[in-house]
């Protein structure tokens, strides 16, 4: 049996945080009603529907005219992803639509690096694929715990990783950035930054794995499902696109 050890203090996904599970309504006797309470299968049922969404409308996009597409995914989902943070009970609603926009904005980026590098995007999904199904079967063997140590670490580089990209951007409304965040970059330097940064991401994973254990063992409302899932998207999303980075950067040491 697994101890009540989990996401209580933090997340390297924004999505997830710790006030997540201390606002969300119950009856007024305080606890959930027993059917409509948030578990484990439906948060992976509704997780499959909403990658399903976002695989469909990348297919739509994964086109030579997707670049509108692109800019409208990725600002409506951001503020989609806004909305949904700040009203979980709308998730149902929200969550599907979040996919749908990633998926458009996905689809075309996808294409971009297909046109550039053959077979890219199918490695791409497959290794972001293998990877949730390896940290997923490692979590629920006990292989990796979610300890505060682990939580922490994970936070802390997480967090700086954002704050490059943060700088990064600012600065490249200046004609500056970090150029070991070019795709084109094929240093040794810049692909094991990449590969620090897919590693991160990848162990945010289990921090969302521990995070939905978590909604389900409190009996959070049913729509938490949605939100969990939510959660595994955030990370999925930035997981494939990382992986997509280093793939290109090491295709272009060939």
């Amino acid at each position: 049996m697994r101890t009540n050890n989990h996401l209580s203090f933090r997340s390297g996904n924004p999505a997830l945080s710790k006030k997540t599970f201390q606002s969300i309504s119950r009856t007024s006797s305080g606890s959930v009603v027993r059917d409509d309470v948030m578990t484990i299968k439906g948060t992976v049922d509704k997780t499959a529907i909403s990658l399903l969404l976002l695989l469909f409308a990348g297919y739509f996009t994964f086109n030579e005219g997707s670049m509108i597409y692109i800019a409208i995914g990725g600002i409506g989902g951001f503020i989609v992803a806004l909305v949904t943070i700040f009203k979980k009970e709308w998730s149902p609603i929200t969550v599907p639509l979040y996919a749908v926009l990633e998926g458009l904005m996905l689809g075309g980026i996808s294409y971009m690096y297909g046109q550039m590098y053959e077979g890219i995007v199918f490695n791409a999904i497959m290794l972001t694929v293998s990877i949730l199904i390896c940290l997923l079967l490692a979590y629920r063997s006990g292989i990796i715990k979610a300890t505060e140590n682990f939580k922490l670490g994970v936070f802390a580089a997480t967090g700086g990783i954002f704050l490059v990209y943060l700088v990064s951007f600012i600065a490249s409304f200046f004609g500056a950035g970090f150029s070991f965040l070019d795709p084109t970059n094929s240093s040794l330097f810049s692909i094991g930054v990449s590969l620090f940064v897919v590693v991160i991401a990848s162990l945010n994973l289990v921090l969302d794995f521990d995070f939905i254990e978590e909604g389900a063992e409190r009996g959070a409302p049913k729509y938490m499902e949605w939100y969990g899932a939510f959660g595994l998207l955030v990370t999925l999303v930035w997981l494939y696109l990382e992986i997509l980075r280093l793939l290109a950067k090491l295709n272009n040491r060939r």
